[in-house]
C-alpha cells in the first residue's frame, strides 16, 4: 500500500508553502495531474517526494496521463508508481526522481 511506501506526507497547506502557492492552487494542480493526493484518515496528503527544489516533479504529469488512458484509476496510477516494478528493476516514482521519465513510460506500457 502507498501508505507504507511513501517516507513523508505533506498537507495541502504544507505543500502551497513549499511550491509558494495558495492551497486552492495546489487542489488545482492535483485536478490537472501536476501533483496528485491520497486520503489518510480523511485528509488530502501529498508525497514529500513529489515536490524537488520547490517545484512540482515534472515527469508525474505525463505519467499520470499515460497511466489512466491505459485504463488506471486515479488510486491504481498512485499504486502502481510506488510498486516494485519487474522492468525498472524499482518502484517508478524512484526512476522518475533520478530522471528517467523514459523508461517509466515504457514500463507502463506493458500494462496495455
Amino acid at each position: 500500500m502507498i501508505t507504507d511506501r511513501v517516507e513523508s506526507w505533506l498537507t495541502l497547506d504544507q505543500a502551497a508553502e513549499l511550491l509558494g502557492l495558495s492551497a486552492s492552487k495546489v487542489r488545482r494542480l492535483i485536478e490537472e495531474l501536476v501533483l496528485f493526493a491520497v486520503k489518510i484518515e480523511g485528509k488530502l496528503a501529498i508525497p514529500a517526494d513529489i515536490i524537488v527544489d520547490g517545484q512540482p516533479l515534472s515527469s508525474i504529469r505525463g505519467t499520470l496521463i499515460q497511466l489512466h488512458d491505459l485504463g488506471l484509476s486515479d488510486s491504481e496510477a498512485i499504486e502502481w508508481l510506488y510498486q516494485d516494478n519487474d522492468i525498472l528493476g524499482e518502484m517508478p516514482i524512484a526512476a522518475l526522481l533520478k530522471g528517467h521519465k523514459a523508461p517509466v513510460r515504457r514500463a507502463a506500457q506493458a500494462l496495455g
